[in-house]
């Protein structure tokens, strides 16, 4: 039995003690734990040894009533804890697919895989890393070797800002997501998971992030479908869910703006994201699909296999790595689930030279992570230098994630190691500012901390974070390309002596935290609420069958416009009859004025 029906148990046993027995021997009572005969005559022997008067049979009849309500009462609290704190007693069989190769989105989504586990579920991962803790009920079809993403998408290409268009951004994802998709599917171990058919599953969960030819696995299974969502919204996962996102008042994910555009700027969202749009529909969309029927083929002919949009469009539920705190507001459906900071858990203990490291520091800590892809041993000499000479005159001390521990002239106030733990320390007392690269899972455990942030910003989604959070009070931007001794040096000291960014990081913090069930809490239960509904079904609008057309009542504005164009010339037609005045009847020509209007001859 868990704690919490223990709890339970014991608080409802309280209560009907006190309610059947407001006086008298209540405490023994309350905290017997049976209920027979024997009992009641020990409480008659209780009651009299102490004085009483020996009890009425109309008392002794309601004691053994309110045994009766405690066995109930037992029996009742065991059930709701049972089925409400406790994990399934039986759980589902579920695989996750998460082809992408990079260590961020793992170490996001690892925590989700745990998380089952301990509910009692079996999972089966398709993944490029292997789970450092091994698990009885969990299989790993391990991507071996990974997609090497540093040597088709180099580091030092990011470094020199080749990114920072808005539609290299978006051709970046596009090329990102195929090349993975084809290396995972092509791969050995993948392959041969694919033509297995000893096994089914009850729900598939997989990363949405450009690898849709892996949906092809639900049809494979004829299992209902969950995606993790790691960038937060986009139009197409509205699509995916039956909503059409209004660019008026929705930026697109790659944009610089907020949800207040000016006239240009709606115009500049509307251009990106018709590219975004038609590209994907036209080419992205229809290169995946290719993917799926060339390495599914083994299972059935490509003409019986559905499509990636329809497979799309049977998704029961989309968790989203997204806050209501940290995104404007926007059209939603209950399968949309925001899920972001769900990887957070309380502080574990730091390793003692950190720990040792961080008590230590008078004035304080600033923390500087580039993250999991972008090491700080790529970047270039001058840059290097430039963070070396401002951190060699603050007063407070620096704790560097660096990969290679071998610096030449590192200053004394700095430590620099090749692996953090990154939330851990930010949830350290002393941690005064975090400088981060703004990539997701970094900017919000930076939120949930409260801790103040300058954000390095390099592509993809990490400028739109830096930009909210810029907004939002609690942070600068600085772009990499413009880091010198001078633009670094001014921003840090700016955010360690003015008072507001800690103030408003303390408060975008209470706002992240204020939530209605803990994030992964609520992922839980929408994941097995799939499992046990058999897909849920009943999530869906029947919007997903619509064109925009008719989504956006176009047709229905065409019909009633041309009918009434059509009404409007019958009536000006019709109207027209009645009041034109009569052209008046010509008199009829004779003999004489026929000659009358001859013209004389000249001579």
């Amino acid at each position: 039995m868990c704690a919490a029906t223990s709890k339970i148990r014991d608080l409802t046993l309280e209560h009907f003690a006190q309610q059947l027995h407001p006086s008298g021997c209540r405490s023994g009572l309350a905290s017997s734990g049976t209920a027979n005969s024997r009992e009641g005559s020990k409480y008659l022997e209780q009651c009299t040894s102490r004085g009483s008067h020996t009890p009425s049979p109309t008392l002794f009849n309601s004691l053994l009533l309110s045994q009766h309500f405690r066995v109930l009462s037992y029996i009742i609290g065991c059930a709701f804890a049972f089925t409400a704190l406790c994990p399934l007693a039986e759980g589902g069989k579920i695989l996750f697919l998460v082809p992408f190769p990079a260590p961020s989105h793992w170490l996001w989504i690892e925590h989700f895989v745990k998380e089952l586990l301990s509910r009692g579920h079996e999972v089966t991962a398709i993944t490029n890393f292997a789970m450092k803790e091994p698990h009885r009920n969990y299989t790993e079809v391990l991507i071996d070797p990974p997609y090497d993403i540093p040597y088709y998408f180099p580091v030092s290409d990011i470094y020199e800002s080749k990114y920072n268009s808005d539609l290299n951004n978006l051709f970046l994802y596009w090329r990102v997501g195929l090349s993975t998709t084809q290396y995972a599917l092509e791969n050995e171990n993948v392959q041969q998971f694919i033509e297995q058919d000893d096994t089914d599953f009850d729900v598939i969960i997989s990363e949405q992030f450009y690898q849709e030819a892996f949906l092809m696995f639900a049809h494979k299974y004829r299992a209902p479908i969950v995606t993790l969502c790691t960038l937060g919204h986009a139009n197409h996962i509205d699509q995916a869910m039956g909503l059409v996102t209004p660019w008026s008042f929705v930026p697109h994910p790659v944009l610089l703006l907020s949800d207040d555009m000016t006239f240009s700027q709606r115009c500049y969202n509307f251009w990106i994201s018709l590219v975004d749009l038609l590209i994907r529909q036209f080419y992205y969309i229809p290169q995946q699909n290719k993917l799926a029927q060339i390495h599914f083929a083994r299972i059935e002919g490509p003409e019986l296999m559905p499509s990636i949009q329809d497979l799309e469009k049977s998704i029961s539920a989309i968790l989203v790595n997204s806050h209501l705190s940290t995104s404007p507001p926007r059209p939603t459906i209950p399968g949309l689930v925001n899920v972001a900071g769900a990887h957070i858990k309380p502080a574990k203990e730091l390793p003692e030279d950190i720990k040792k490291f961080l008590d230590g520091a008078k004035e304080g800590v600033i923390f500087f992570s580039l993250g999991s892809y972008m090491k700080s041993a790529d970047m270039p000499k001058d840059k290097m230098k430039a963070f070396l000479e401002v951190f060699r005159n603050l007063k407070q001390r620096v704790l560097w994630k660096y990969e290679n521990e071998d610096i030449a002239r590192l200053p004394k106030n700095v430590m620099v190691r090749k692996w953090l733990p990154q939330s851990d320390i930010l949830a350290h007392p002393k941690v005064v500012l975090f400088i981060t690269h703004g990539g997701m899972f970094g900017s919000q455990e930076g939120i949930y901390r409260g801790v103040p942030m300058l954000y390095i910003p390099f592509y993809g989604d990490q400028h739109r974070n830096a930009l909210k959070a810029e907004q939002a009070g609690y942070a600068l931007t600085l772009n990499f390309a413009e880091v010198n001794v001078i633009t670094l040096g001014s921003r840090i000291n700016e955010l360690l002596t003015n008072p507001t960014f800690m103030k408003q990081a303390k408060r975008a913090s209470d706002l992240f935290r204020d939530n209605v069930v803990p994030p992964m809490q609520e992922a839980m239960h929408w994941i097995e609420y799939v499992i046990r509904h058999k897909g849920a079904k009943h999530l869906k609008t029947k919007a997903i069958e619509l064109s925009w057309p008719q989504y956006l009542m176009l047709d229905v504005v065409g019909f009633v416009t041309l009918a009434f164009l059509l009404l409007a010339a019958i009536f000006y037609k019709v109207v027209g009859l009645f009041l034109t005045p009569p052209k008046p009847k010509a008199k009829p020509k004779t003999r004489d004025t026929m000659l009358g209007m001859r013209k004389p001859k000249l001579n």
